[in-house]
């Protein structure tokens, strides 16, 4: 068993991103598992070629992508990907998409195949915040989310694949404004790991109401 976990690298203001950070902290083995890592460009379609070179390369089970949610306050699991880039700031190659679908022709949206309840299970089992997101945004993060998914239902049938929205580091939000969300990058990694016990040990997702009071 093998699992790829990418993060995306600084992208805007930032000079981290707490996702590839948090990534290069995951143990070289989780379980049975093996993790292998690869840092993606915050950069709109250049973000899936990355990917799929590295899908190439490492024969993965599962991939799991990794990125940064500013704003947020918990281990963001991902359920859908749409088909639509709409920037609100120019990616690190200065593109900046408006009302354009990712794959011309694809289909609206695309759901993971990961079991994403029992993954935030696992993790708030471990006193790490976690929930369901029903939004990957429209910048890169759900560019390269949108792209996975749909490599795997035209090319890479027997891969699971999701993403996970990760919160600022702590030291991200020092002169940002008062209360904005944080966790420690050690506690990232943490909460990843957890996650992907979970895509170890379930087959299935298990059952209960995860939805949005919104």
């Amino acid at each position: 068993m093998k699992i790829l976990v990418t993060g995306f690298d600084p992208f805007g203001e930032d000079t981290m991103n707490p996702a590839f950070e948090a990534v290069k902290l995951l143990p070289s083995k989780i379980g049975d598992a093996d993790i292998v890592t690869e840092e993606i460009p915050t950069v709109h379609g250049k973000c899936g070629v990355v990917l799929q070179s590295a899908i190439e390369k490492h024969k993965p089970n599962a991939v799991l992508c990794i990125g940064q949610a500013g704003g947020r306050s918990s281990i963001s699991i991902e359920k859908v990907a749409v088909n639509l880039a709409e920037a609100r700031i120019p990616d690190n190659e200065n593109n900046q998409p408006s009302d354009q679908p990712i794959v011309e022709g694809g289909p609206t949206a695309y759901f993971t195949n990961l079991p994403i309840k029992a993954m935030v299970q696992n993790v708030k089992k471990h006193n790490i915040p976690s929930s369901i997101s029903y939004t990957a945004g429209t910048f890169v993060c759900n560019d390269i989310m949108y792209r996975l998914m749909h490599m795997i239902a035209t090319e890479y049938k027997d891969i699971r694949g999701g993403f996970i929205h990760v919160p600022f580091d702590t030291a991200q939000v020092i002169n940002r404004a008062d209360g904005t969300p944080s966790m420690p990058i050690a506690t990232i990694a943490k909460g990843l790991e957890y996650a992907i016990e979970a895509i170890l040990t379930h087959d299935k997702d298990i059952t209960g109401i995860a939805g949005a009071t919104h």
